[in-house]
């Protein structure tokens, strides 16, 4: 399996999962550096403080191409490499050039999300190879997930994501006209946006962190509902710099959803938090992957 860095996969999964993830590259004025490098977190962070504008680029396929050699050489007989979605980078194209030139088959896997939500396509992958499927039945696994995916996510401003053109919807304009008729909302609320099938859009504004976390919460509590009978969901809770508020939030979702078959809590890298800013609160869901 291989992924890229924007994918939250929580702590000890990775390992037990097999994955190798591919670094995405952070860019701040003169700064170039590996997303999860040492010292490159605090560098994004120094650069945000002086007001640098932050962004990051997708790997090159020569990155790819190391990886997927070195999981033939460890006995690989195919990879499958799940990524972001290809309406937020341009990363799953690097992928699929180093692909076509990679001594073993390699599928390439389009998530249509990021973050929790890419963790969560990556895992259902993960497992399908645990049970010993191939190549086609992984790739599928992954594909089905990355389609029935959901995740919600607040933050503090949507100014970064609205400059790098990764959130499109014309509810935008809307939030920009209530901000210019109500200037006091515009320093106080918390913009709560949804990610799906690779596209993010506003869902609504709140004026507290206390009511964008209500409206997580409601979010992924519809949507695990929603299994069908006996099933369960997996769902992921993420953050940048809110460990506390993640970890409530958790903590709710556990005594409040007897769908949710795990509630795990993810800390976001630092390509996540150069598009989100320095506050930022998620939750992912997905139907939990069939095992067997």
């Amino acid at each position: 399996m291989v992924t890229d860095s924007t994918a939250s996969i929580p702590a000890g999964e990775q390992a037990s999962a097999g994955v190798t993830v591919v670094p995405l590259r952070l860019l701040a004025g003169n700064l170039v550096a590996e997303d999860g490098a040492p010292g490159a977190a605090a560098a994004i962070e120094t650069a945000a403080s002086r007001g640098t504008r932050l962004t990051t680029a997708r790997p090159a396929p020569a990155q790819f191409a190391a990886a997927y050699r070195r999981a033939g050489e460890a006995g690989a007989q195919a990879v499958v490499s799940v990524h972001l979605s290809g309406s937020l980078s341009g990363t799953v194209s690097s992928a699929a050039l180093a692909a076509a030139e990679a001594l073993i088959p390699v599928r390439v896997i389009d998530a249509r999300t990021i973050g929790s939500g890419l963790a969560l396509v990556v895992l259902a992958a993960a497992t399908a190879a645990r049970a010993g499927h191939g190549l086609d039945a992984v790739a599928a696994a992954a594909t089905a997930c990355a389609h029935q995916v959901r995740s919600f996510f607040a933050v503090d401003r949507p100014d970064a994501l609205l400059a790098g053109g990764r959130a499109v919807t014309a509810r935008h304009e809307d939030v920009r006209r209530h901000e210019a008729t109500e200037p006091a909302l515009r320093l106080v609320s918390r913009t709560v946006l949804e990610l799906e099938a690779g596209r993010i859009g506003t869902v609504d504004r709140v004026r507290t962190w206390a009511g964008a976390a209500a409206l997580l919460a409601r979010s992924a509590a519809e949507l695990a509902a929603g299994q069908p009978p006996g099933a369960t969901a997996d769902i992921v809770v993420e953050h940048v710099a809110a460990a506390e508020r993640a970890h409530a939030l958790a903590d709710r979702l556990n005594a409040g959803l007897p769908q949710a078959r795990q509630v795990s809590v993810v800390t976001a890298g630092t390509a996540i938090r150069v598009h989100t800013g320095p506050m930022m609160l998620g939750v992912s869901v997905a139907p939990s992957p069939a095992v067997g």
